[in-house]
């Protein structure tokens, strides 16, 4: 049995972790409401836009004569951009992007298919290293606060490898935020981008809301980078809420866990120091019995 100063150290030490974490908890939850709020602002933007590509769709002659359009006959490369936290301590939020974004490259390597490696965030970018993978390009720094001069980086760098033929195709990987204790780990393709979507909702709506000037292909063209742009930029703000979501949860759980352990060691030291009080009764008993 333990004696009464180690439990009383590990309950010292139980009780200094649970401050912590939950200091963390309050902390991720701050920044959590925050980047909720910037999510529920963009989402309407970029459903606006998705809208206008619908009717720009409809009335462009022919949208598959832009680039960013273009499906090629055949997928030799491919690029997959890892979108993973700068920070620990958020349960798998990490380890599930890196664990999909390998598997993804695996069975592509299995189809003869080329991967490029691209990683978002200090926590995928080690894992990542560290396992062996080549890094085409790296981000790190921008999961606290995710800002759309960022995303406009990310999104040229991932054009120019599309139009200047280096890639065949982008995926990104990253967590969708549904709730704080929900995140959905999404494969999505963004380049080219999914005409045939764009055109089943052109032909699902069937009537067209905006009237255009100049003419419907000039700004298809010059809207599709923006487009990329908004993607990528989504696919931040919902990586960073889920990251904040996925630590809040997983410190409250910490925080759980270590009040069950204060409750075991609290009744382990009771049990210690009765023992103790016992064990001194029978000594005292004793010597008094031995002195007649």
């Amino acid at each position: 049995m333990a004696s009464l100063r180690d439990i009383r150290r590990r309950i010292a030490s139980v009780h200094n972790t649970r401050k912590i974490t939950k200091a963390m908890e309050m902390v991720a939850a701050a920044k959590l409401r925050r980047n909720q709020a910037r999510i529920e602002a963009l989402r309407p933007y970029a459903a606006d836009m998705i809208e206008m590509m619908v009717d720009l769709t409809t009335y462009s002659e022919e949208t598959r004569q832009y680039e960013l359009m273009q499906e090629r006959p055949e997928i030799r490369r491919v690029a997959v951009v890892a979108m993973t936290g700068d920070r620990g301590l958020a349960g798998a939020f990490n380890a599930n992007v890196v664990r999909k974004a390998m598997e993804l490259e695996r069975s592509l390597r299995e189809e003869d298919v080329e991967t490029r490696l691209i990683a978002v965030g200090r926590k995928g970018i080690g894992t990542l290293t560290f396992r062996g993978c080549r890094l085409e390009r790296n981000w790190q720094g921008l999961s606290d606060r995710p800002e759309y001069h960022d995303a406009r980086a990310i999104a040229k760098y991932l054009i120019d490898l599309y139009l200047s033929g280096e890639v065949d195709r982008v995926r990104l990987v990253y967590n969708h935020f549904t709730s704080p204790i929900e995140q959905t780990l999404l494969d999505d393709v963004i380049i080219p981008v999914p005409h045939e979507a764009v055109a089943d909702k052109a032909r699902a709506r069937g009537l067209v809301s905006y009237l255009f000037e100049p003419e419907a292909n000039v700004i298809l063209e010059s809207l599709l980078p923006a487009y990329v742009e908004i993607a990528v930029y989504q696919a931040l703000l919902e990586s960073s809420a889920s990251e904040q979501g996925a630590r809040m949860t997983a410190m409250r759980n910490a925080s759980d866990s270590a009040e069950e352990m204060l409750e075991s060691l609290t009744l382990a030291l009771n049990r210690a120091r009765q023992a103790a009080i016992t064990q001194e009764i029978l000594e005292v008993v004793a010597g008094a019995e031995a002195l007649g």
